[in-house]
């Protein structure tokens, strides 16, 4: 029953990391990355369809992302959207392929960069702590209702602490990767 409740509250926490892995995907750094684009959503006739499920993203230069769409009439749209997008990217259309240069982050870009992902990372330390606390209340409960032994509970609630040190430990090593990558010139 424990078990069960341990169990589930890990796979939680790695949906958390997931989740970061994620967020910190979509930051921009200096260098071309696709999945910078897996937010940019195009109105594909007129369904706001997500980019990267009309064409294939690709970096094959350091600084230089190139945006393949297999339908070309959809050309037009996707550059539209790149363009609307909070992105801050200049695309350039051959007619076949759309081709983004990323620009070099000016210093105070960089820190207020490196601002949003503490944010992200709090906003997902938080997540975190959240599971450990519906953790810890459901071992509580159990022991209210006579299931385990205040010993026990004692050392699951150890055991729920540690998993989230953990996950927490994660949250804080990736931000301190995509922080020195986004400080890196």
């Amino acid at each position: 029953m424990v078990s069960e409740i341990l169990k589930d509250g890990e796979a939680r926490m790695k949906q958390v990391i997931a989740s970061t892995n994620n967020a910190f995907g979509g930051i921009r750094t200096g260098r071309a990355n696709p999945s910078l684009l897996d937010r940019v959503v195009v109105n594909y006739y007129d369904t706001p369809t997500p980019l990267n499920q009309l064409a294939s993203i690709s970096a094959p230069e350091p600084r230089l992302l190139v945006v393949q769409p297999w339908d070309k009439t959809a050309i037009k749209d996707i550059e539209k959207a790149i363009l609307a997008s909070d992105l801050g990217l200049n695309p350039t259309n051959d007619g076949t392929v759309i081709r983004i240069a990323i620009p070099q982050l000016t210093e105070e870009r960089r820190k207020q960069l490196v601002k949003v992902v503490k944010k992200e990372a709090e906003d997902h330390k938080i997540a975190v702590r959240n599971i450990r606390r519906d953790l810890n209340d459901e071992i509580k409960q159990l022991e209210k209702d006579g299931e385990i032994t205040e010993d026990e509970s004692r050392r699951y609630l150890n055991n729920v602490q540690e998993l989230t040190d953990k996950y927490i430990d994660e949250i804080d090593r990736l931000a301190e990767a995509k922080e020195k990558e986004i400080m890196e010139i």
